[in-house]
């Protein structure tokens, strides 16, 4: 079964749970089982259109999906998944 981590800001969304075991083919398939498994978890991944936020970023092991196949990308029984949230926000005071 592949595994995803759960960051912390998105564990009480499944139930306190630091990763998720699905089985699934590509990370599309994979995120849409999590989201099966645990609902509320939909609206901090998924906007309106059911298209990935732009703030979530996703890693394959050590590669961030967008540089491979996206959401197509394949995952396999011993994959690891991260869920990253971007951080925004700091002090843009210039010297």
């Amino acid at each position: 079964m592949a595994k995803i981590k759960i960051p912390s800001q998105l564990r009480p969304q499944t139930d306190g749970l630091d990763q998720v075991e699905i089985i699934a083919n590509t990370v599309g398939e994979a995120l849409n089982k999590l989201v099966e498994k645990h609902p509320a978890i939909k609206d901090r991944i998924y906007d309106e259109n059911n298209k990935l936020r732009r703030y979530v970023n996703i890693y394959l092991g050590d590669e961030d999906i967008r540089f491979l196949e996206n959401l197509d990308t394949k995952v396999e029984a011993a994959s690891e998944l991260s869920l990253v949230p971007a951080i925004a926000g700091g002090n843009n005071i210039c010297d």
